[in-house]
């Protein structure tokens, strides 16, 4: 099939729409199994200044550069790519930009693979929280272990694809992004309540010190700064895909730098959120704060159980936590459905099936003793990489005149003279150190 590009006329109605499903693409499984543990392992609150250091670098390169990429080529990943080098060299039809283009498109959905069976260990286990089976009879390590055997979880895992699928089908603005519009705000809600429950617990005293009694001395260590970057880079899902693919939804007259601060700011304001929910919960009842999905899945469960109005509490928690995966997941598959479309011309129904087939089809086979592993194979060899690509094309690829027209878009302020050095040289930079550090540490993020 000769390949052609589609502009979608489907676009997020406004700046805020696209502004709240950017952040549900950002708030996942990272802020809330990740970020509590790090923080405590690095420092407590001294942690949070090289952390937030990156966020904000990170934030006002790499993220707006992204968005203003998939505005500025009308294209996800698949067709930017290939239009920046075809602007390189006009006379011919480039190849290389296409294949350059696959390698966040393959990462985005090689995440999708293995999210989705992580969204199914979620839905099992919201389900057993309203029948009230995970408080009164079976033992959350039971129901754990045989969900992540080898094709454990097949029904759940299906059952959550196939629902983030529907919500996708129904396109950008009445899909997309009213699916972020209710999930996202339900998310921060119910984490805040049950933040404030938390803090009522015999014993969270411990739990918020471990969060924020600050070891300056952990500052002098690189590895804190090490996995900040890390943290920060993987939690603002700067991939080279998802953001790249908001960004062609994106209607011209949006301040990206603008949009770009609200995402960084709420990103970080979920992370600690879910580090007061999670981590006060955990001390107060003697645990350990594991990193991992043991400590979604197995510790809060049994913290749950001995918690008054346990039952409550649970399906508030899993029902949030679902919405942050589904919201992330959503934007993962975005990337290869939006390539389908607008590269090849396929509809949108033809696209999410194909799309979802693979998915689902590749999800059976890494449930189990393969997920680990394959996740961090995309993590640690792809999905960095894709950032890096994404970032040279934009910013040295394109050019500096046109980064900076295509970021100045729809912005009232003119950018300032920082805006060239910063990315061309310090976001780039950080994107090759994360990308060579992350397979010397085997994963940082």
């Amino acid at each position: 099939m000769s390949s052609r590009n589609i502009i979608s006329e489907d676009k997020f109605n406004n700046k805020w729409g696209f502004i709240i499903s950017c952040i549900g693409s950002s708030v996942g499984m990272a802020n809330i199994w990740m970020f509590p543990y790090r923080i405590g392992e690095f420092g407590g609150a001294a942690f949070l200044i090289p952390y937030i250091i990156f966020v904000l670098l990170i934030g006002f390169t790499g993220v707006i550069g992204e968005m203003a990429f998939g505005r500025a080529m009308h294209s996800g990943p698949l067709g930017a790519f290939k239009k920046a080098f075809d602007m390189k060299n006009p006379r011919h039809d480039s190849k290389l930009g296409t294949v350059i283009g696959l390698i966040p498109v393959i990462g985005s959905l090689g995440i999708a693979i293995g999210y989705s069976v992580i969204i199914g260990w979620i839905l099992k286990f919201l389900a057993d929280s309203i029948t009230g089976i995970i408080i009164n009879d079976d033992d959350p390590v039971q129901v754990f272990t045989a969900l992540s055997r080898n094709f454990g979880s097949i029904p759940w895992h299906l059952l959550g694809l196939v629902l983030t699928l529907i919500c996708m089908s129904f396109g950008i603005a009445r899909g997309i992004e009213k699916v972020n519009k209710i999930m996202m705000p339900a998310f921060f809600v119910l984490f805040l309540f049950l933040a404030v429950r938390v803090s009522f617990l015999d014993g969270a005293a411990e739990g918020y010190s471990y969060l924020f009694k600050p070891d300056w001395s952990a500052m002098a260590d690189p590895q804190t700064w090490v996995y900040a970057m890390g943290q920060a880079f993987f939690s603002l899902s700067v991939a080279g895909s998802g953001t790249v693919v908001y960004g062609s939804y994106l209607k011209s007259d949006v301040d990206i730098v603008s949009s770009a601060k609200y995402v960084s700011f709420f990103d970080t304001l979920a992370a600690l959120l879910s580090g007061l929910v999670i981590i006060p919960a955990v001390f107060a009842y003697g645990m350990e704060p594991n990193s991992g999905p043991g400590l979604l899945f197995i510790t809060i469960p049994a913290v749950i159980r001995s918690i008054p109005f346990g039952q409550l509490f649970a399906i508030i928690f899993f029902l949030a936590v679902l919405f942050a995966g589904v919201t992330s997941l959503v934007n993962l598959l975005e990337s290869p459905v939006e390539a389908l479309q607008s590269r090849f011309g396929w509809s949108r129904r033809s696209a999410l099936l194909l799309i979802g087939g693979i998915t689902a089809a590749a999800g059976l086979f890494v449930e189990g003793d393969l997920l680990s592993p394959w996740m961090d194979t995309i993590s640690i060899y792809v999905i960095p990489l894709g950032a890096l690509l994404a970032g040279i094309t934009m910013f040295w690829i394109c050019g500096k005149t046109f980064a900076r027209n295509a970021v100045q878009l729809g912005r009232k302020r003119t950018l300032g003279r920082w805006f060239e050095p910063m990315t061309r040289y310090v976001f780039c930079g950080v994107a090759l150190i994360v990308y060579v550090l992350g397979i010397f540490f085997g994963g940082i993020g």
